[in-house]
């Protein structure tokens, strides 16, 4: 039976194709062929985490996504810097995300309650330059209150703790976040997911209704190690259509 669910649409984070490249140095792999790979394949977008640290991504990376065209994502820390960069390259979107030095990546959503005032111009020159500005946040009702009045059109629930969960703990997780999505959509905001999701768990989270995107970026890349980033970029899009029925 057909669920008559609208398209989800599938953003692929390229970060790990930097990564490699910069194990070693030089042009090689090249983030922005991976772009167009995903593109191709059937990502209805592109998402690229610009670090304080640039440990994957580069600013040269992001004035070269910028010109493709599929939609580019940019994740970025709520800084002066990260803000001035935005503003000059204006992408499609920008995700405020929160970040850490001396984490590997990205551990657990922004606290958007306890930051209303740092975040809040933010959020508004981004918006005022016509960049779709989302907040990654937990799966919380408070955050999806304090997102919605921060003005943020989008949110993205961190996954992670579904993505991890087992048995239960995971049924409970998924609970959560159909919950945050249907409470943020009628809030006003577009709800999105991502963090660790993978052919094994995307199912169920793409089957909640209210959900209108997911990034994944780092299953998406090591799968790509056996069977070819096209292909992976594929398979996942085929799962996420079958889930949506």
């Amino acid at each position: 039976m057909s669920l008559g669910l609208p398209r989800l649409r599938l953003g692929v984070n390229i970060d790990h194709v930097a990564t490699v490249r910069n194990a070693r140095g030089g042009d090689h792999p090249d983030p922005v062929r991976a772009a167009l790979i995903a593109a191709e394949a059937g990502a209805d977008g592109i998402t690229a985490h610009l670090r304080e640290d640039r440990r994957h991504i580069t600013d040269e990376d992001i004035a070269r996504l910028r010109a493709l065209l599929p939609p580019l994502n940019l994740e970025m820390a709520a800084t002066t810097e990260m803000l001035r960069i935005a503003l000059h390259h204006r992408p499609h979107a920008a995700c405020i995300v929160p970040e850490h030095r001396e984490e590997r990546t990205t551990e657990g959503g922004l606290d958007a309650a306890g930051g209303h005032n740092r975040l809040a111009p933010f959020v508004a020159e981004l918006r005022d330059v016509g960049i779709r500005v989302s907040l990654f946040i937990e799966p919380d009702p408070r955050q999806v209150d304090a997102a919605a009045r921060l003005g943020a059109p989008v949110v993205e629930f961190h996954t992670g703790a579904y993505a991890h969960a087992e048995g239960e703990g995971r049924a409970a997780e998924l609970r959560r976040l159909a919950d945050a999505a249907a409470l943020a959509a009628k809030n006003g905001l577009e709800p999105h997911a991502g963090h660790g999701l993978s052919f094994d768990n995307v199912a169920p989270v793409a089957a909640i209704p209210q959900l209108a995107e997911l990034n994944i970026g780092h299953y998406l890349v090591g799968e790509a190690i056996f069977i070819g980033l096209g292909d992976a970029v594929g398979r996942m899009r085929a799962l996420m259509d079958e889930a949506r029925g």
